[in-house]
Order: structure tokens, then C-alpha cells, then sequence
């Protein structure tokens, strides 16, 4: 890498951790911008420096950024939707960027929050262009092998979740002997695994995967030991991700409790 620093715009979950481990690996300073609510001071021990900032400040972001000379930064780590809708305080940058968008699809904002950044000298790149290894291979991961039934259940899954995300709706669909449990919306992954355990019992394929104009820059589906847990409490039985655009958190414990638990874990 050319640069001596590297920006991390934090939101929860396991990624910004693996990201800040392997960048600083590369030599590189890496300062962190965290999401009150979704990240902590935990991650302070594995950063140069660690600013916190609400939901919504674009503005606070890119000032933290030029303090510490930043000039290329990654977006890593999950925003819950619910949180974004009612606990966001926008200031006049994300103000700014918002008054620019037809709607405030998932998408289309993060691109536009991308262009602001680099509009003040901050370009975004991808989190995944530092760590590649955490992105799921192609082929049978771990577990059982499918059998037929779920083969089709993968299958489905994969065309409803392409609709899905052409909609730009959400990533995850789960699927029973043929028959849609649930697809994803506002409520994220894991609830969307526990309402399809709820209304079909045990035996769902959850399906990852990303949407047909995804910007690889951020918001790549992410499964790891939580969803593992998830999908045990909810009664499903496979996991089946987009091999190269899914973030695999923590894989080796991944796998190792697929085959403890009989799950398989696919790599489509």
C-alpha cells in the first residue's frame, strides 16, 4: 500500500476488528471513526486512534479524518436498520447528501455518502481489498452434504434473493422444501432467520448473497458464529453464501460448529 494511513468508519460486528488487525499487519496507521451504538471502545486497543460520532454525522466523520491526515478510509462493520431510522442525528453534510437522492435505499445512499467523502478528499475503498482471506470459497464448507431437497431450497433461494436485492431490499432468504419462509427487510438477518424458524420450524436454508449492483465497498452480506447460533435457535440447518462477495467472520469457528451442530455451509 502507498499510504502510511488507513480510515476505518466503524459500525458493529466483527469486521472492523479483522480489518484494523490486518491493515496495521501492512504497516499502516489506521485511524478509526465509530458509530455510537454499534461499536466501542473495545476496538481501541486494535486502532491508532478511535473518534466516536452518531449516526448521521458526515460531517464529524471527515473532520476526524483530516485531523489524523487521512485520505483513503473503508467503510467495515454493520449498522443496525432500526437504529439508522430512529436514533440517526444527520448534520448538515449528510443533510446535504440526502437532499441530493430520490430515496434513501441502502445503495444508492451509501454510494452518495462514498461520493461526499471523496468530494472532501476522503476516498472509500473496500475493507475486503485489505483482508481477502475472510471472503467465503466456492464449494462444500462445512457440515453435511446437501441432499437433493435442499439443493432445490439453495437454488430458490438464490433467485428470490437476486430479486430481492434488485430491489434493494435486503441480502438474506430462507427457504423450506420449497416454500419462502421469510426474506429480508429492516429487520436484518437474524431476525429474518428467527421469524422463518417461527412460522416453519426446523429445517430452513438460509441463503446469503449480494445484490446484483452491489458496490463492493461496503455492505457485502456477513455470516459467522452468531448467525450459527442464530440459525440453531431458529431450527435451520444450512447456510448457503455468495462465494467471493460474502464476509465469513471468524471462519475457523464457523465451520467448527457447523460440524458440531450437522449444519452445512455452502459456498455458491
Amino acid at each position: 500500500m502507498t499510504t502510511s494511513a488507513i480510515g476505518l468508519i466503524a459500525g458493529n460486528g466483527r469486521l472492523p476488528f479483522l480489518f484494523a488487525e490486518a491493515a496495521k499487519a501492512q504497516g499502516l496507521a489506521v485511524h478509526a471513526v465509530a458509530f455510537e451504538g454499534e461499536a466501542d471502545d473495545s476496538l481501541r486497543p486494535f486502532v491508532n486512534s478511535l473518534h466516536f460520532v452518531k449516526v448521521g454525522q458526515a460531517d464529524g466523520i471527515v473532520g476526524a479524518f483530516k485531523k489524523q491526515g487521512v485520505t483513503k478510509a473503508v467503510m467495515a462493520g454493520g449498522i443496525g436498520r432500526i437504529r439508522s431510522l430512529t436514533q440517526a442525528r444527520p448534520d448538515f453534510g449528510m443533510l446535504k447528501i440526502a437532499a441530493g437522492l430520490r430515496s434513501l435505499r441502502d445503495d444508492e445512499l451509501l454510494r452518495a455518502v462514498a461520493r461526499y467523502f471523496e468530494s472532501k478528499g476522503v476516498q472509500i475503498v473496500a475493507p475486503t481489498d485489505y483482508v481477502k482471506s475472510v471472503l467465503a470459497r466456492e464449494g462444500h464448507l462445512a457440515g453435511p452434504v446437501l441432499t437433493s431437497r435442499q439443493r432445490q431450497d439453495v437454488e430458490l433461494g438464490r433467485e428470490v434473493a437476486a430479486t430481492l436485492g434488485r430491489a434493494d431490499v435486503g441480502q438474506t432468504v430462507v427457504v423450506k422444501e420449497g416454500v419462502v419462509l421469510a426474506v429480508e427487510a429492516v429487520e436484518g438477518t437474524d431476525e429474518c432467520i428467527r421469524r422463518a424458524g417461527k412460522f416453519g420450524g426446523p429445517g430452513g436454508v438460509v441463503v446469503k448473497r449480494c445484490k446484483p449492483t452491489q458496490d463492493l465497498r461496503f455492505d457485502l452480506p456477513a455470516a459467522g458464529p452468531v448467525t450459527l447460533e442464530v440459525m440453531r435457535e431458529a431450527g435451520a440447518t444450512v447456510l448457503a453464501v455468495e462465494a467471493g462477495k460474502t464476509v465469513l467472520l471468524d471462519s475457523t469457528l464457523l465451520f467448527a460448529g457447523a460440524a458440531k451442530l450437522g449444519f452445512s455451509v455452502l459456498g455458491f
